[in-house]
């Protein structure tokens, strides 16, 4: 089995690449921009042409949620064109594809938990780009659309690292406290994306380590866990200007997973405890 992982010099990409070679699978292309520039059709068809992967995670993605709100066009360029080309090229060969996708396709307004169907009003300019990938993907029938959120892992920048990084510095931070989600270890991800890979249960998924939080819960789990004496105040995300509006609600539905048979993710705690001792050993 011959898998393709695009965006492998990201935060999930990475880990996909190191669980697949984990798990004893030996066939693996991993390509970071240097290596393929998916925005590229030409390329991205005759290398896919070429590779005949049997299975593509499309990993790749412009996610710079700020940055996107004044550079339109290559969020757009990246995010919708570059996965048409994947999704195109995969197509020629028919392989299956697995398009990482974002709790901001929803506008997070909602009173509750979003289902895999709920109205999607994306609320930026990353989110309307990653819905249009969706839109995309949709018209492939071998697809599965997994929506992610709040992910962290070894490679890469992420939420854990910069509080880490001012614990280092401050005695108080400022943490937004009504945006309400779920923290996702891109090791735990990998795996259930690789065993998911290898069925036929097309469609669409949540995927998120279980439980819920606000950021700032999530800032005074990782000081605790991490042995460090910061407090946290609590603000509303009205009082921490962003360029690119943020959902306040991304508690996303997991009925999907269960429907298919597939194991839930351990509790984000679990995950954070775990992520904390690699950051540990990696020093």
């Amino acid at each position: 089995m011959r898998f393709l992982v695009t965006g492998a010099k990201g935060q999930l990409g990475y880990d996909l690449v190191k669980e697949l070679e984990k798990e004893g699978f030996t066939d693996i292309i991993a390509l970071g921009r240097d290596e393929l520039d998916i925005t590229d059709r030409e390329k991205v068809i005759s290398f896919i042409k070429d590779k005949k992967p049997d299975i593509v995670f499309h990993c790749a993605a412009y996610t710079s949620v700020d940055m996107a709100e004044e550079d339109e066009e290559s969020a757009y360029r990246i995010n919708t064109i570059g996965t048409k080309n994947i999704v195109d090229a995969s197509k020629e060969v028919h392989s299956k594809v697995i398009y990482i996708s974002t709790d901001y396709v929803f506008s997070g307004n909602k009173e509750g938990i979003y289902e895999i169907d709920d109205i999607k009003i994306p609320k930026s300019t990353y989110g309307l780009t990653k819905y249009y990938g969706e839109e995309i993907v949709r018209n492939y029938s071998k697809h599965f659309i997994v929506r992610i959120s709040w992910v962290f892992g070894i490679n890469g920048k992420n939420f854990v690292k910069t509080m880490l990084k001012l614990s280092e510095t401050k005695n108080e931070v400022c943490v937004v406290c009504d945006q309400i989600g779920s923290p996702t270890y891109t090791v735990d991800l990998a795996k259930l994306l690789i065993k998911m890979a290898q069925t036929e249960k097309f469609g669409i998924y949540h995927i998120t380590n279980e439980g819920y939080c606000s950021f700032a819960e999530f800032a005074e789990e990782i000081f605790k866990i991490n042995k460090k004496g910061i407090k946290v105040k609590h603000i509303k995300s009205a009082e921490y200007k962003q360029k690119a509006k943020r959902p306040l609600n991304s508690k996303l539905s997991k009925k999907s997973l269960l429907e298919n048979g597939f194991t839930l993710l351990p509790t984000w705690q679990d995950a954070l405890e775990r992520f904390s001792k690699e950051l540990e050993e990696s020093e």
